[in-house]
């Protein structure tokens, strides 16, 4: 069993930049892969970025290419997510979520093959 707790959510100008952060508890972390998704009111789950147990090898949503980052730490069994250039458009509540890698990898999109998920945290873009 694996919980995730999500932080560092908040409200930014346009341009801005915020870093989530999201811990995990369990002796599991480093077996897992993890994944940033993001929603907004009526809308579907988006797929944000996915990385590798070792942190390796990433995957990224055409629309946050280049502007966002995603690390992890398995010392701190945390994985991060850094946002950059922010947009309006960005605004969402980000959720973190985990799973088996080669069910992750053979489509980061899909949140069906993440196992556990968080709460999410907020994130406000304003222009």
């Amino acid at each position: 069993q694996v919980q995730l707790v999500e932080s560092g959510g908040g409200m930014v100008q346009a341009g801005g930049s915020l870093r989530l952060s999201c811990a995990a508890s369990g002796s599991t972390f480093e077996s897992i892969a993890m994944g940033w998704f993001r929603q907004t009111p009526g809308q579907e789950r988006e797929f944000v970025a996915a990385v590798t147990r070792n942190g390796a090898s990433t995957r990224y949503a055409d629309s946050v290419k280049g502007r966002f980052t995603i690390s992890r730490d398995n010392r701190k069994n945390t994985v991060y997510l850094q946002m950059n250039s922010l947009k309006p458009e960005d605004t969402a509540v980000y959720y973190c979520a985990a799973g088996v890698e080669i069910v992750v990898f053979s489509a980061p999109h899909e949140p069906r093959g993440y196992d556990y998920w968080g709460q999410g945290t907020q994130v406000t873009v304003s222009s």
